[in-house]
């Protein structure tokens, strides 16, 4: 697990000095406190001019396998091909042989040289045979090219800009702002993402001129002709035909289980692989619970597990986390957040680079904190909620479709607007205001009516939101329209398939799994999530949607495969999720914070915020009118990011 930076640049344009590369890298120091490392074509090409084109690979590491071995940017044998690469790949000793017996000559025990093998012998068609989590950069100085690649799901970042003639790249966004005379341009449209949708997502960055390399993509620049482009080599195959001898053809109800379990054993296992101490997030939930009873059943010792909760008891899942260390035999250590978790917020805001108002980035910063004390690798949970059906609003999806099969006659009063005008219970978790929620927006079609479930400014929000000059900035753009262009490319039939299809493609890379590299990366952390293995999302893509959502319980193949390791208590308990009381503390120990912020003067003059709307919204969760607790805590975030970066 590291930190990448780097540039590749034409004849004619500007290279990028060696300096202002090391600049870059200690900016990502935290990804990789261990070692560093430069690379420059300029250094190894014989008469090479500073003029010329050429390329910098820069590199901070965090040691996990071949502690002795592993140092970077590392090339072939004769020096041609070098590589920068940040996360693992798990399969690299199964892939070591193959590529020995086809004639390549190994210096290290490293997963990283098995990539530049790999690329030599197939070229960008690499990426196909490697399993786990990168992103990466290799410079290939025969064809002089630069080729850059992101892993099949998204969990390893990386940001680039290109502009006259050179590309710079890094694993986050702040490093490429190292550089003199970056830009720093807000992008309106990003803007309008960030209020829909709590993050910025791929391929926009939140800065104009800056992208994000999409997940299961690979781009490459070419240093002789200035060419750019990008392509995606991987997609879940949600979408796929479902055809009789199809690879991706639906998994038979009586194999499905055993099959998940094997898959996911055997990605748990790729995933213990490490040269230093590792161990698990434990929540209490069924996903790391089931994570974290694979790993006791195939390790020697007693697994160190970490959890974290709060004094607010509908918020604290401590005592479900505890029952599951018991019954699997964990070394079990926890951690309480209080309000004075507020304190995390400028360290928060400067570790994401961009506005990401995810609020369970706070405990899951401070349970990467306590984790690192420990061990320096730490499996976890994520991706069973998106990929079996976990979320309540999946429950919502399916109960909406069959409400829309009702006869008009017993449809129509379910669906009028009249539900809009009643009023809901202030707190918003309360099932009143859900229901309410539900029913004001049945009459939408079900890809607007979702987008608007899961957005924290909903399509009649936004508008009120944005100041008038703001508003014509953004010529008419949807910041729901990520969302809605992922229901596009889905071709999957079955809507709450559907609808995890959408979510695998958005909400995990874009929020779940940035959430989770960059807390963790933060103290130097490794997360690995080995319901991430493509293998295991391929197979969960195949298996029909009535063996993961049955009786309104999502998840249902995964609680009846693993029953064996999960307490009886977790096996019923409702989807509580990794929640901050926000609600609670922006009403009293946190009031005055949000107040001094968001009512500044400064704050409000800003341009892009209807000043009115901010104050209605923090008078109205201040005086217990309604809860904007979420609402206003995007708001928050973006002000706090804008005074440290812009």
């Amino acid at each position: 697990m590291c930190g990448i930076a780097g540039a590749c640049w034409t004849a004619g344009s500007e290279p990028l000095s060696e300096v202002i590369l090391k600049r870059m890298t200690d900016a990502l120091v935290h990804r990789g406190p261990d070692d560093d490392g430069v690379y420059s074509s300029l250094k190894k090409t014989s008469g090479e001019t500073e003029n010329g084109s050429g390329a910098v690979l820069g590199f901070r590491r965090l040691s996990i396998i071949d502690l002795a071995g592993g140092h970077q940017p590392l090339s072939n044998e004769d020096g041609t091909v070098w590589i920068a690469f940040n996360g693992e790949v798990y399969n690299y000793r199964e892939l070591k042989p193959e590529l020995e017996r086809l004639g390549h000559r190994f210096r290290t025990s490293s997963d990283t040289e098995c990539i530049v093998h790999a690329y030599e012998q197939w070229g960008r068609d690499c990426v196909q045979h490697l399993r786990g989590m990168f992103a990466f950069a290799i410079w290939d100085d025969r064809r002089r090219v630069l080729f850059l690649a992101r892993d099949r799901m998204g969990q390893k970042p990386l940001v680039y800009r290109l502009a006259e003639g050179r590309l710079v790249f890094a694993s986050e966004l702040k490093a490429l702002l190292q550089i003199p005379n970056a830009p720093r341009e807000i992008e309106p449209q990003a803007v309008a993402d960030y209020v829909a949708l709590q993050y910025v997502p791929h391929p926009r960055s939140i800065l104009r001129g800056y992208h994000k390399l999409p997940p299961g993509h690979w781009a490459e620049f070419n240093a002789v002709t200035g060419d750019f482009k990008t392509e995606q080599y991987w997609q879940a195959p949600y979408a796929r035909p479902r055809m009789s001898g199809s690879t991706t053809e639906v998994i038979p109800a009586n194999s499905a289980g055993s099959l998940l379990r094997e898959r996911l054993t055997e990605a748990v296992r790729l995933r213990m692989r490490s040269d230093v101490p590792f161990g698990a997030f434990l929540s209490g939930g069924v996903d790391s619970t089931i994570i974290t009873g694979l790993m006791q059943q195939q390790s020697g010792n007693k697994v160190k597990t970490f959890s974290i909760g709060f004094s607010v008891k509908q918020f604290d899942e401590r005592s479900y986390a505890r029952e599951a260390a018991q019954k699997l035999g964990t070394d079990h250590h926890e951690f309480v957040v209080d309000p004075s978790a507020v304190e995390m917020l400028p360290r928060l805001t400067w570790h994401y680079d961009e506005p990401f108002a995810d609020s369970s980035a706070i405990p899951t910063m401070y349970l990467s904190q306590l984790t690192r004390q420990h061990v320096t690798v730490a499996l976890t949970g994520d991706g069973g909620d998106e990929l079996f059906a976990g979320y309540d609003r999946y429950r919502a999806v399916e109960l909406a479709r069959k409400i829309h099969r009702l006869p008009w006659l017993l449809r129509a009063p379910l669906t009028s607007s009249i539900w809009q005008r009643f009023p809901a219970p202030v707190r918003q978790k309360s099932k009143l205001r859900q229901i309410k929620r539900f029913l004001a927006m049945l009459g939408q079609t079900p890809e607007r009516r979702y987008t608007n479930w899961v957005s924290i400014f909903d399509d009649t929000r936004r508008p009120s939101l944005f100041s008038d000059d703001f508003q014509a900035t953004l010529k008419g753009y949807d910041g729901a329209s990520f969302l809605m262009d992922a229901y596009r490319n889905c071709s999957e039939n079955d809507f709450v398939q559907k609808t995890t299809c959408v979510d695998v493609e958005s909400y995990l890379p874009c929020d779940i799994l940035t959430k989770v590299d960059i807390a963790s990366m933060a103290f130097s952390l490794e997360a690995r999530s080995p319901f991430m293995d493509h293998h295991v999302v391929e197979l969960a893509a195949r298996i029909p949607m009535e063996l993961k959502l049955q009786a309104g319980r999502g998840k249902r193949i995964l609680i009846d495969t693993f029953r064996d390791l999960l307490p009886e208590s977790i096996q019923t308990r409702p989807k509580m999720g990794f929640g901050v009381p926000l609600d609670h503390w922006f009403r009293n120990e946190l009031r005055e914070m949000l107040t001094d912020v968001l009512l500044d003067s400064q704050t409000l003059g800003r341009g892009y915020f209807n000043p009115a709307t901010v104050r209605k919204l923090v008078n109205e969760h201040t005086s217990s009118q309604w809860d904007h607790s979420a609402r206003l805590w995007l708001l928050l975030v973006f002000e706090l990011w804008h005074r440290k970066f812009l």
